[in-house]
């Protein structure tokens, strides 16, 4: 499971009030990790849902009762020499002021959100609760590695009727996360919901947007998939994500093609660097729409990415009861290269010659 509700037991809090951002960081209830660890497992999660809970804030409110709300994901990453260190949290902070520009709300400073992620991350180490890292990770290319995720979210202040948000909080929280998609299957369906549509909230990372995504999985993993994909609202042809990741074609020309961002796709972190690697690789990149016929038909690899799924092969597509295998549904040279580098850079084995990680420890 990659995630667990276990969160680290310092948060960071912001409020928006009278045209400005006040903030503070608060420690919620804990002992040791170690003490924690030999606690037997009611105790230990008594103690772990008392860290999910704030009674000084108003539950009615347009998250809770709208979904009007967006969020973040990066991670912190254990590496190589000891330290602890971000994976490109700017990029993660100018999207979440666009999203909250996007939900009419008030953004929050992109100088602070990286601080507070960097902060969060420090002030729970210096307490214990960090991850360090193993050597037997670099076996199967980190697909196993565990890390540190950090989850920035909007919560709106007390309403009720539909509305908008003119005084948000930010929350930032920090828990343990393993790898995101499970051994076995890496099978993905074609699924016959919509994610997103023209002129909506696609393009937000919106809390909302994901209600159809988890479905759309759940769905996926039922019938023994590991992913599902997602095709246009209006054609019904065209791919456009998976359930929570951007996605890649490494076609049979050489060419690797990924959607062409719209309103209806997610401006990913993952997915932006690695067109950047691929460029730096000479490979010709391409951002535009793929059919479903030319992607059963030219495709030799395929993999999804995203903060949580890093750079994961794709061995099938299925659509409309037809399987197609990709590269004889083996883990292709060019996405193990693709992953390879991505996750080297991210733990510190690989240089960072593009100034990517921002470092905690």
């Amino acid at each position: 499971m990659a995630f667990a509700l276990n969160t680290y037991p310092v948060t960071y809090r912001a409020k928006f009030s009278d045209g400005i951002w006040s903030d503070e960081y608060l420690e919620k209830p804990h002992k040791t990790p170690q003490e924690e660890a030999e606690m037997n497992d009611d105790e230990r999660s008594a103690l772990e849902n008392s860290r999910n809970y704030y009674a000084d804030m108003p539950l009615v409110n347009y998250t809770s009762q709208y979904g009007l709300a967006c969020f973040e994901g990066l991670k912190a990453l254990p590496q190589k020499n000891g330290g602890l260190a971000i994976f490109r949290p700017d990029k993660n902070a100018a999207r979440f002021a666009r999203s909250m520009s996007g939900l009419c709300m008030p953004p929050f400073p992109e100088d602070k959100f990286v601080s507070a992620c960097v902060e969060t991350v420090k002030r729970n180490a210096s307490l214990g609760f960090l991850t360090q890292y193993k050597n037997e990770w670099e076996k199967d290319s980190y697909m196993t590695a565990d890390s540190i995720y950090i989850r920035p979210f909007t919560v709106s202040e007390g309403g009720i009727g539909v509305n908008l948000s003119r005084e948000p909080y930010v929350m930032v929280i920090n828990t343990p996360v393993s790898a995101y998609f499970s051994g076995g299957s890496s099978d993905a369906v074609i699924t016959d919901r919509i994610r997103a549509t023209p002129n909506g909230t696609g393009w937000i990372k919106a809390c909302s947007n994901y209600v159809i995504s988890a479905l759309a999985k759940s769905e996926a993993l039922k019938d023994g998939y590991m992913e599902c994909v997602f095709l246009d609202a209006v054609h019904r042809r065209y791919i456009e994500e998976g359930s929570s990741c951007n996605i890649f074609f490494y076609l049979k020309s050489g060419e690797l093609v990924t959607p062409e961002l719209s309103d209806t796709i997610l401006p990913g972190i993952t997915r932006e660097s690695i067109i950047e690697l691929a460029l730096d690789m000479g490979v010709r990149v391409s951002e535009r729409n793929i059919s479903i016929d030319e992607v059963l038909g030219e495709t030799k690899e395929c993999f999804v990415s995203g903060t949580a799924a890093g750079a994961a092969p794709i061995m099938s597509l299925t659509y409309k009861w037809k399987k197609v295998k990709f590269n004889d549904s083996k883990v292709g040279d060019f996405t193990a290269c693709i992953r390879d580098t991505i996750k080297g850079i991210q733990y510190g084995t690989l240089p960072d010659t593009k100034n990517w990680m921002v470092p905690v420890l």
